[in-house]
């Protein structure tokens, strides 16, 4: 279907063109930079930021579609400032000298006017040493400036936004989904400056609502963060937050970035920053993800608050007019920066795990006051557990115990001694201050996966060959897609090559795992190379394959564990990075004080 489109002609049939008034050029502009009331009260607590507002106090009614009011205690306007604030591109921000220098939220000098030409707007301020004054403004129709009552600051009073545009109106959401993006729009600043106060509350109805409070936090930098992230995330984000504080090359990234197991479904809890703005960017939101490729699977997302700090000359903010977009002059160093850090933080948090886990646990359980009789065949295996040499196992021990174990008590050590084996896949095992439950596959997992990129990073992994190669029929697009990904194979200790129609022959395997199942191998590195396509990097794919080739070479669900072997998985859990979580970002031990334990008894 044809939309034709009306034009303004002329006596000879061809199109006019005309300078557009000066209301209707504000409408437009009012368009990409007031989108929705969240995008108002954006502009109107940027710009209290900016005048140094150490408290600032945001009121709305229905969403903002009715209501939303600004109070701060910044430094104000004079009665002359007021008329230059609602003319467009009228800023104290910068000269126009140099766009590359821009040190405050905001710089374009569009936020006002274009609020005045769609809603009806009221400007109440006073400067130290200056009469306070007021103006308002309707439809791009501004009236005089006139005497007014403040005592300090500016009060900024928005009503009936859109009424000028009344087709917006349409294409707004529920008033609750507009109270919600309203609330977050002001979170995320409260993140940016943890030293200012913030509160926001909803008048609908003529109730009195407190959506959001933030009172001034205290202390050194990184303490008034974690403070403002622990009263807006929770507390359960900040005890399972690392610190994180890393420089190079000019780039500097601080902020807090959560341990692997309190990962969550959405990438909710992601807020990132540049020079304290809060900003969209997809570049960083990849560095973020790749930082923590390998701790986590595909359908869990990392929580951080990070900010990047650089000089105002190598990020250009002047990309669109809702500001939320920036532009690095080199954004591989950004990018660098941010993965690099991360992925220190989270290896020098070695085995900690997420302290939510023990709680989760204990939710899970149901007291039980009254404990049916045991049979004899388990009265039997619990008696067995109990006495020397239990679970032995045919199999050759899979770890070497440590030297310096008879030294020092297995309970005193951080995972404790193992007591138990549980339905052959979970060890139990006791702790100075109570006790650990350990996923042996998914522990043991982790830590053939770092020894493999250990191994290659120092020396390349060692290959075994077969004796008789292991003949793998595969469809012909599988088999070249595999063949393809030979070099990438070879350098991994996995050594293939075509057999004659739509086969290929496995000539060597990685020494490391052991004996594997070929076929079974080469099916899970072809599910990795589906999953991370041809966009990924060479290393990032080889990192990929590793993780799928290490359940291939850990320690099976059922498999039966002497305790010597028990007590080493558990000794080398501590002392390799990230094994408090699997490959795909599990737990791989959860651990219950006794504190908690007597409780869920009644002992307490």
């Amino acid at each position: 279907m044809t939309v034709h489109t009306p034009k303004i002609t002329g006596s000879a049939g061809r199109p006019v063109i005309r300078l557009l008034d000066e209301a209707a050029v504000n409408r437009i502009a009012a368009g990409e930079v007031v989108e929705r009331p969240a995008s108002a009260v954006k502009e109107l607590v940027e710009n209290a930021l900016d005048a140094g507002a150490g408290r600032i106090e945001v009121e709305i009614a229905d969403g903002g579609k009715t209501l939303i009011r600004v109070t701060d205690d910044g430094c104000g306007m004079t009665a002359d400032d007021l008329p230059l604030a609602l003319s467009r591109h009228a800023t104290s921000k910068i000269d126009g000298s140099d766009l590359l220098n821009i040190r405050s939220f905001g710089f374009r000098g569009e936020a006002l006017p274009s609020l005045g030409s769609v809603g009806r707007l009221g400007i109440t301020s006073r400067s130290p040493g200056h009469p306070a004054a007021s103006i308002t403004c309707e439809g791009s129709r501004m009236t005089p400036v006139r005497p007014a009552a403040l005592s300090r600051g500016t009060v900024v009073d928005l009503r009936d936004l859109f009424f000028a545009t009344p087709a917006r109106l349409k294409f707004l959401r529920s008033d609750r989904a507009e109270t919600q993006a309203v609330t977050e729009t002001l979170r995320r600043l409260a993140m940016a400056e943890p030293r200012v106060g913030f509160v926001l509350r909803d008048l609908t109805g003529g109730e009195t609502r407190v959506l959001l409070r933030a009172d001034p936090a205290d202390g050194a930098p990184f303490e008034a963060l974690r403070t403002r992230l622990a009263g807006i995330l929770g507390h359960e984000f900040t005890d399972n937050a690392l610190q994180i504080d890393a420089e190079r090359d000019g780039l500097s990234v601080q902020g807090y970035a959560a341990l692997p197991t309190y990962s969550r479904g959405s990438s909710a809890q992601q807020y990132l920053f540049v020079n304290g703005r809060p900003v969209l960017d997809r570049m960083l939101y990849g560095a973020l993800r790749a930082a923590y490729f390998d701790v986590l699977s595909r359908d869990r997302h990392p929580a951080a608050v990070l900010n990047l700090v650089a000089d105002p000359q190598r990020v250009d903010v002047n990309v669109h007019p809702a500001k939320s977009e920036v532009r690095f002059r080199e954004p591989e160093a950004a990018r660098s920066l941010i993965i690099t850090a991360l992925k220190a933080a989270l290896t020098g948090a070695g085995h900690r795990a997420s302290s939510t886990l023990g709680g989760a646990t204990l939710e899970a359980m149901r007291p039980v006051y009254q404990m049916d009789r045991l049979g004899q065949p388990a009265l039997s295996r619990a008696l067995a557990f109990q006495a020397p040499g239990f679970a032995e196992a045919p199999q050759a021990s899979t770890f070497a115990p440590p030297s310096e174990e008879k030294a020092q008590p297995h309970d005193e050590h951080p995972l404790g001694a193992a007591r138990a084996q549980l339905h052959e896949n979970y060890i139990l095992a006791q702790t100075a201050t109570g006790i650990v439950i350990v996923d042996q596959h998914a522990a043991h997992e982790r830590l053939v996966y770092e020894r493999l990129k250990r191994q290659m990073a120092e020396t390349g992994i060692r290959a075994q060959a077969l004796l008789i190669p292991e003949i793998v029929e595969l469809s012909p697009s599988d088999a070249a897609r595999l063949l393809d990904a030979a070099p990438a194979l070879a350098q991994i200790g996995l050594a293939i090559e075509p057999f004659g129609g739509q086969a290929i022959a496995i000539r060597e395997t990685p020494a490391i795992l052991g004996p594997v199942n070929g076929a079974g191998l080469v099916r899970d590195i072809l599910d990795e190379l589906d999953d991370a396509g041809d966009s990924q990097l060479v290393q990032t794919k080889v990192d990929a394959i590793l993780s799928r080739m290490s359940c291939h070479g850990s320690v099976r669900s059922g498999r039966q564990m002497r305790a010597e072997e028990m007590n080493a998985l558990l000794r080398e859990m501590e002392a390799t990075p990230l094994s408090g979580q699997c490959n795909h970002g599990r737990p791989t031990y959860v651990a219950l004080s006794l504190h908690d334990i007597e409780r869920l008894f009644g002992r307490r």
